[in-house]
Order: structure tokens, then sequence, then C-alpha cells
């Protein structure tokens, strides 16, 4: 498969398009003024507890309160609340040594939030999902920080291995050199992108991780809440650490300092392909999304309709609740087999529909009517496929067996906002208000025009409008509007149509060709 990531800096902030075989799969924007990523840490005051629903709401500066539900405080919360305390009070300069810090027991599944938040205490948050509509964020205690072939969690002694790695005797080599490397109080879960790597490499990235953690550390020292304690890396440098890998064929940016990044991070995990990454240079004025096609493949990605290349397309409409997804053969015949056809028909969009929640970062429920079909056997081949299509999808998600109605219910994880690109334009003739002066206006607006230069000793005027209104103005021959014109100012009055001319847009000429300005 041909990767491709381009990478546009703007005024606005950085916008990432990540391309498969030159088709656009997904597309990331980085504001420069945005707050609350996923992954950044806060001192948090817990404003209320809520025991009807166990969870807690805590302030961390945004506008609306931060949402703390009992499962996401981890086992390990108290021993958090504790740490967080010490290493506020804490003035040394160096900060105390994490790996003599006593863990306190851990909390039970099926407790309640008041018995653990009891007395609304600071603690060290972390953005799970940003701010949605009229939501606020919503927190987690279970910290993690993420590097490029570890994940650092800490309070805890466990070592795991990713279950993508298949070899046991792979995952048996990594759990050994973690757990002779590792510090005590810090767990670690190893990355798929991890296979093969030396003792070297992964201590390099272990030891990263725990000098960030030394870093929240001091920055919680006399912190008042709430306040950021550490920003994740930004999603241009996250997304190159959770994207980039030797399968990258290109990687291109209109940004030097994002070049630089980039080049110094490929030459890390495969030196011999450092050439891919490609500084944009902007001639004829031309921006890089614009050079690879990626501007046109938005416009035509994200409206409410989507079309497929067989003449088949796809109605994405979004609820308060989920999201709906319909499936329309159009046009498309490729047998005279009715069942054929919707299998056809069905397993093309399947495809499109699995691009398009990448794509537009669709969660929660997803529900899709797809063409009825009758056979199971290809009910189930359309499951199956779908569940293929979506496989390379980062962010969790199930795919359940087509219902007795038709219907298929995807669920998928949802971290952020769903991105929404307008590709609608203001009409350039009604300006928006969706109505046009009528017909019978604009023909007394033309002839009143029309007698003001006549009197004014303009002769041979030719009037250019758009060819609807040339038509209009045209039909009929000794009776249409333009002979009426030529009996009544005695004199020939030409009219010409112009595709450039919006619907109401009308100019007059002299008989030199030069434009009479009115």
């Amino acid at each position: 498969m041909n990767k491709e990531l381009i990478i546009n800096a703007a005024p606005h902030g950085v916008d990432i398009a990540l391309l498969e075989d030159k088709k656009l799969v997904e597309l990331h924007t980085e504001k420069v003024d945005a707050r609350f990523a996923v992954g950044d840490l806060y001192l948090g005051k817990v404003k209320k507890l809520i025991p009807g629903l166990n969870a807690a709401f805590v302030d961390v500066g945004h506008e609306k309160d931060a949402f703390l539900h009992y499962t996401d405080l981890s086992p390990y919360a108290r021993s958090l609340l504790k740490f967080t305390q010490q290493a506020i009070n804490d003035r040394s300069p160096e900060g105390f040594d994490f790996a003599q810090f006593p863990n306190e027991p851990e909390i039970i599944k099926t407790g309640k939030i008041n018995e653990v938040l009891n007395g609304k205490p600071n603690i060290l948050v972390q953005i799970l999902k940003e701010p949605i509509a009229a939501k606020g964020p919503r927190l987690s205690c279970e910290i993690s920080l993420p590097g490029r072939f570890v994940v650092l969690t800490p309070f805890n002694d466990i070592v795991a291995v990713s279950r993508k790695i298949h070899s046991a005797e792979e995952r048996k080599r990594l759990q050994r050199i973690i757990e002779s490397i590792k510090q005590k109080n810090f767990g670690v879960i190893v990355r798929t992108a991890a296979e093969g790597k030396n003792t070297a490499e992964l201590h390099e990235d272990l030891s990263e991780l725990v000098a960030t953690w030394k870093t929240i550390q001091k920055n919680l020292q006399g912190a008042v809440a709430p306040a950021k304690i550490l920003s994740e890396q930004t999603k241009t440098t996250s997304i190159l650490r959770d994207l980039l890998n030797e399968d990258f064929n290109r990687i291109v940016t209109n940004d030097k300092g994002i070049y630089a990044d980039a080049k110094s991070y490929i030459q890390k995990i495969a030196p011999e392909k450092a050439d891919i990454v490609t500084l944009h240079a902007n001639n004829g004025g031309m921006g890089v999304f614009d050079q690879y096609g990626i501007t046109k493949q938005v416009k035509a990605s994200f409206g409410k309709t989507v079309n497929l290349n067989s003449g088949a397309y796809i109605i994405i409409e979004h609820t308060e609740a989920l999201h709906v997804i319909d499936v329309n053969s159009g046009y498309k015949s490729v047998s005279n087999n009715q069942e054929q056809n919707a299998l056809e028909t069905n397993m093309e969009a399947a495809e499109e529909i699995a691009r398009q929640l990448r794509l537009r970062d669709i969660g929660g429920i997803i529900v899709v009517d797809f063409i009825d079909m009758k056979l199971p056997d290809n009910k189930k081949k359309l499951m199956e496929a779908m569940e293929g299509f979506m496989q390379p999808d980062r962010a969790k998600h199930a795919v359940l067996p087509i219902s007795k109605f038709g219907l298929m219910q995807i669920t998928r994880q949802r971290m952020k906002p769903e991105m929404n690109i307008n590709t609608q334009e203001v009409c350039p003739s009604c300006h928006g208000t969706g109505k046009i002066a009528s017909t019978l206006i604009l023909e007394d607006e033309i002839e009143k025009n029309l007698n003001y230069l006549i009197t004014h000793k303009h002769r041979n005027l030719t009037i250019m409008v758009n060819p609807i209104v040339h038509a209009y103005l045209t039909k009929g021959w000794l009776w249409s509007k333009a002979a009426k014109w030529k009996r009544k100012f005695k004199q020939t009055v030409t009219i010409k149509a112009d595709t450039n001319y919006q619907l109401t847009e009308f100019r007059f000429f002299d008989q030199d060709g030069e434009e009479i300005k009115i």
C-alpha cells in the first residue's frame, strides 16, 4: 500500500492528511489556540460529587466542569491522591524519589465515588476526551505517558505486551527486556511498534518517559488548582509518533520546523528511508494540499451525499443520538441478478463508509441502512468485509451483524468532536437568501436601463446576460422581448449569452465593445 503524509502549516494551525493509495483516509487539524487536548495533564479541583451517577465534576479551567466517572478513577486512585498532595507540598530542588513512594491499597471496582474523593481534594487528572458540544472534557485518573515503543503507567509494576505482537517468543523477549530496565513503581505497556527493537532503543524510549514523569512531579510543586501540569505533544508530533513507520512512501510539509522533526524521526526508526521526507516548494503559489489533490478530495468527501465511482451513492445524516447512513444503488447495475447487484453495491459502499468514519472522525453509534439482501451468506460476507475495511482504524470500534431489518450497527470510539467541513458556498445570485429577483422585475430593470442609454444617444447596444436569461429574452423570435425592444426603440439591440454571468447579472456594451457603466 502506498502511504503518504502531507502536512500543511497555515496561520490557523496545522492540517495533516493521511493518504493511502492516493485516497484521503484521515484528516487532522491542530488549531493554534487549541486547549484541552487528549493526553493533557491537569491539576483539578473536585467541585461536586454525584452519587447517583457515581461520578464527580472537576474544575480544570474549562467553562464547563469536566466529568470524572468512578470507572475512570484507576485502581491506584488513592496512591494518585497521596502523590498529588505530596508533590504539591514538596519543596526540595530535586523532588522526592518516586521509586521509594509507598503506594496505597487499590480501590475496588464496585466502590462509590464519595468513598474515594470525599473532601473534594485536588487531584492529578488526564484528558480522556476533548470537550464536545456543550459538554466539558472527560477525565481519567489512569495516568499514561505514551512513547514510540512503550507506554508508562505509574503506581504499579505490571509489564504488558501488545496482543498484536503474535509471536509468543517475541512477546517473552520484550517482557524480559522491560522487566530488566524499568524502575520500581512504573508499569509499562509494550506497543506493537516495539517488535524487533533492541534493548538500547527500548531503554532510550523508557528513559524519556521517566524524565517526563519527573517533569510532572516538578510542575506540581506549589501548583494551585486548576492548572495545566503537562501538555501532550502537539498533534503533529503525536501523529508522527503514532503513525510514522517504514511503510510510508512520502512525507511532505511546507514548514521547516516540522520538516526537521519528521526527518529526525524517520532517521531514528528507518534511516534508509530518510529521503522520503521533503520540504514543499511553493512554486507558482500552489499550496501543498492543492498540489497533491487533497483540497479537491476534501470538498468531494465532506458533503451530505457522497458519490461512489460506480454511480451508487451514500447519504450521511447526523442526529443528536447517532449517525445514520443510507446506501443507494443509483444507476449501478452489474448483472440482471438483483441480489448480486445489491451485494456488489453494498461492498463498494462498505469500503467508502469505513473511510468516511476515519476521515470525519465519526464516533458513537452509526446505523447503516444497506440495500436489502435475502441470502444469509451475502449478509455474512458484507459483515466480514466491513470488519476488514475497518481494521486499519486506530479508534476502538465494533461491528454488529445485519439485523432482520437490514440494518448494520457500528460503534466507534469518540475521542474528539467530529470533523465537519462546510462544502457549500453562498449563492452569488441570491447571496444566501434563497430568493432572487423575479424574471419580470429583471426584464423591467434591463428595459429601464436600455431606455436610459438610448435616450443618451447610445446606438447598436449589446446586452450580455446569463444563458438562461438569454433564452427567456429571445424566445419566440418575432414576439420575443428582444424583438419588442427593437420595434420600441427603432434600433438593433443584440442580446448575447455568457456562462460566466450569474443568473441576475447583466451588462451593456457599446458598438466598440466597451462596457457602459450605469
